[in-house]
């Protein structure tokens, strides 16, 4: 699990390269049965919580509510790129927040945007204030075992993991974790959506 951890953490921590002409397929297949779809939203989190979730559905054109849940969280499939697939479930706070930027990047990507101008709209969104960083401490549910990153040029599989909101948030605030170690990581460093990771290690007998 610890090499795993290390493995996952530099993928993550690293640039993503520029498309080439051997980019690989999106990992996000839009043809499969919505029923499909959305049990792959619902994997993100434990049934008790995604059972009760929100649950939205990525379509060409965006994202499509397909449950109104009770529990306040959303589950939902991410993509940071358009060839990723991010099984993820936000809570309340994540909900009310980072989400709003996922549905305005993939609606930007409808229209063709390239992933540069939606960069810039979403960071211009906070400076605007139509877009606003978690307030409170938070989960976001990552426990998926069909998350795949673009990452080097290749779609590599993410192990399943937990991240917790830090806005703006860098490694110097966690204690600056020596690289190859297992602890903790800050993604997204200094941005309105940074969190902090953590790799859930095997259940210890009790």
């Amino acid at each position: 699990m610890r090499r795993v951890l290390i493995v996952f953490l530099l993928l993550v921590s690293s640039p993503i390269l520029k498309a080439q002409t051997d980019t690989p397929k999106p990992a996000y297949d839009f043809s499969l049965p919505r029923e499909e779809r959305i049990k792959l939203a619902e994997s993100a989190a434990p049934p008790e919580i995604s059972g009760k979730a929100t649950v939205y559905v990525l379509e060409r054109t965006g994202y499509v509510k397909v449950r109104e849940g009770t529990n306040g969280f959303s589950c939902f499939v991410d993509r940071q790129t358009p060839l990723n697939m991010e099984p993820t479930c936000f809570d309340t706070e994540g909900s009310t927040s980072t989400l709003v930027t996922r549905f305005f990047a993939e609606e930007l990507r409808a229209k063709g945007k390239s992933e540069q101008e939606v960069s810039e709209a979403i960071q211009d969104g906070y400076k605007a204030g139509r877009f606003r960083a978690p307030q409170k401490p938070g989960i976001v549910y990552m426990m998926s075992n069909s998350v795949y990153l673009y990452v080097n040029g290749k779609i590599v599989h993410a192990p399943p993991h937990l991240m917790f909101y830090a806005p703006y948030a860098t490694d110097k605030d966690i204690g600056s974790p020596p690289p190859n170690s297992d602890m903790p990581r800050v993604i997204r460093p200094g941005q309105p959506d940074a969190y902090i990771i953590v790799i859930p290690g095997p259940h210890a007998g009790h």
